[in-house]
């Protein structure tokens, strides 16, 4: 199935039906008095998350969704049945905005969130509730409410501990084939990645996290250049970042430092929350680096981006380090408590 990460929909609730002007007319039964019914209330709209459910693209070729309106009130004391409502099931993760306004609707960031996206219109009222000692016979009665419409922005925001962020070729995709179940793309060309692949990774029976391989950035793309800045927002629910980081590049001119730079100078033009998160460093492909030479190139790179934090050397291919790395992952999202991504899916 396709990955959509985002549509454009219009909800339109359910009018409510009116209510009912009716007088009581039986043989040998005079002046019954009122017994118009209530008009019925319109059918609202809802979101529903759904964990099986991973991907938006239903919503872009349905936009309209259009709930029944309630029926009118009848004689008899009979009120109007209600309109149905309308469940619209979307992805775990799915953030709700209107389209006018910019406003948030929801966050729909656990399996059954549920949230009102429109609301039916309430019925109109019978003239049997306009009766008094001083009217007995009432003519009035009041007309059902509109229901709401909306226009809506979907945007789904996958559900990750841990991200993996990085140039195109880094090895991300390698990554979390060697420490997850996942089976993303892996080719020597850019942009193998050309959407978010999640991967579980399980420490024991009862540990484990969720890490997402997102397309890899270049230069521009928080202006929109490559692929990246489609999916930088996958970035934004993560607790932790890694930054992979090619120790070998293949190109001989590739220069690995100015590539990590550019690569956080897009995350702080992007979202300054997103660029605030904890980030640690990630020298992939130390294969392909001679032993002899391993020490002095991640003591070059560590000291002229002047990293402060915690730094790894790994060959995703090989699996040297990379369970360093995981059990590393696992104890820091211990030591810093938050809903987790399998949690908050499941």
């Amino acid at each position: 199935m396709k990955f959509v990460d985002e549509a454009a929909i219009e909800v339109i609730a359910g009018n409510g039906g009116n209510g009912a002007v009716s007088f009581r007319r039986e043989k040998y039964v005079p002046r019954g008095g009122p017994n118009g019914g209530d008009g019925g209330r319109g059918g609202s709209i809802y979101a529903v998350a759904d964990r099986n459910i991973n991907t938006l693209i239903d919503y872009r070729y349905a936009r309209i969704h259009r709930a029944k309106s309630g029926e009118n009130g009848r004689g008899a004391d009979q009120y109007g049945r209600g309109g149905a409502d309308i469940v619209l099931r979307v992805p775990v993760g799915t953030v709700i905005t209107d389209a006018d306004t910019g406003e948030p609707v929801a966050d729909l960031a656990h399996h059954e969130a549920r949230a009102l996206l429109a609301k039916g219109g309430r019925g109109g009222l019978g003239n049997l509730h306009f009766k008094s000692s001083t009217n007995r016979a009432p003519r009035q009665s009041t007309p059902g409410e509109a229901g709401e419409q909306r226009r809506l922005k979907l945007e789904l925001r996958v559900l990750a501990d841990v991200g993996l962020l990085g140039m195109p070729n880094a090895g991300k995709s390698t990554l979390i084939r060697a420490i997850s179940a996942a089976r993303p793309r892996v080719a020597d060309y850019p942009f193998t990645t050309l959407v978010p692949n999640l991967g579980v990774v399980r420490i024991d029976e009862n540990r484990s996290f969720v890490v997402a391989d997102i397309p890899g950035l270049i230069e521009g793309a928080a202006d929109g250049a490559g692929l990246g800045h489609r999916f930088l927002r996958h970035l934004q629910r993560t607790r932790l970042l890694l930054h992979v980081i090619d120790l070998a590049p293949h190109d001989p001119d590739a220069d690995t430092i100015a590539d990590a730079r550019a690569t956080v100078k897009e995350l702080k033009r992007y979202d300054e929350a997103l660029f605030a998160k904890p980030r640690w460093l990630v020298l992939n492909k130390l294969d392909l680096v001679p032993i002899a030479e391993r020490e002095a190139r991640i003591a070059t790179i560590v000291r002229t981006l002047r990293w402060k934090g915690p730094v790894f050397a790994i060959s995703a291919l090989s699996g040297e380090g990379c369970r360093t790395l995981v059990y590393a992952v696992q104890t820091w999202l211990q030591a810093h408590p938050a809903q987790s991504a399998a949690a908050m899916a499941s």
